[in-house]
């Protein structure tokens, strides 16, 4: 009796592991099969690299005024920035690149010891951000608008107008970096790659705004602005996962 008891419960245990199958009195039970790794995952983060010379300036250009009444200061301030405007239009820069960034008036005030703040005059300020698609050219017309009565320039920003066509040069590069950077890991550890399993873009600069370079003699009173563009560098970075065998 003590061995069919025991030869009874052990059938009932069993009942419950998986792969065997149930008897006709326990209920069945539904296991999920555990999926083993089809191989080792490699995760690599690549940064593509190109570059591209920059085809467009942005600048601010400025006239700030002072007169002892604010429409004094504000009727001087527009009549030397339509003087500014109209250099612009004679340089052949488009209306469209041309955009008033801010127009200010405040007050100046003389401060002494002991005594409140006495208004002295007022001071007016237009600035216009320019667009220049000739970057060349660009110098040339700062001083331009500085002889028509700018004084106050900031700038140049060089940019790429249309970084697209570069930006894929960069992709392509990351997705070369990320590849021959899986090959190198999956040979030091004895192993192939089999395929990629995802890419992910996870970031891109297409140059920034670093300081550009103004280069001017001052020995030589005819010698133009010039500015000096220079290349930017384009980047695509990249996370790509890898399986090895």
């Amino acid at each position: 009796m003590k061995i069919a008891s025991f030869l009874t419960a052990l059938a009932g245990v069993a009942v419950a592991l998986p792969g065997v199958a149930a008897t006709a009195q326990t209920a069945p039970t539904t296991v999920e099969p555990m999926i083993p790794a089809a191989g080792t995952v490699l995760d690599v983060t690549a940064e593509g690299r190109t570059t591209r010379v920059p085809d467009l300036a942005t600048i601010r250009a400025g006239v700030v005024s002072q007169s002892t009444t604010a429409a004094a200061a504000l009727t001087d301030n527009a009549q030397r920035m339509a003087k500014v405007l109209a250099a612009l239009k004679r340089a052949g820069v488009a209306p469209r690149d041309v955009a008033t960034s801010s127009v200010q008036l405040a007050p100046q005030y003389r401060y002494a010891d002991n005594q409140p703040p006495v208004i002295t005059g007022y001071q007016a300020t237009n600035t216009v951000s320019i667009r220049f698609r000739d970057v060349a050219k660009s110098g040339a017309i700062l001083d331009a608008l500085v002889a028509e009565g700018a004084n106050q320039i900031d700038g140049p920003n060089l940019s790429i107008d249309k970084p697209e066509a570069a930006l894929d040069e960069a992709r392509s590069d990351a997705i070369a970096q990320a590849k021959r950077r899986a090959d190198l890991y999956a040979k030091a550890a004895g192993l192939r790659v089999s395929r990629i399993v995802s890419i992910a873009e996870s970031g891109q600069d297409t140059g920034g705004s670093p300081q550009p370079m103004f280069l001017a003699r001052a020995s030589m009173a005819k010698e133009s602005t010039q500015i000096a563009p220079g290349e930017k560098d384009v980047t695509v970075t990249v996370s790509v996962r890898f399986l090895l065998n």
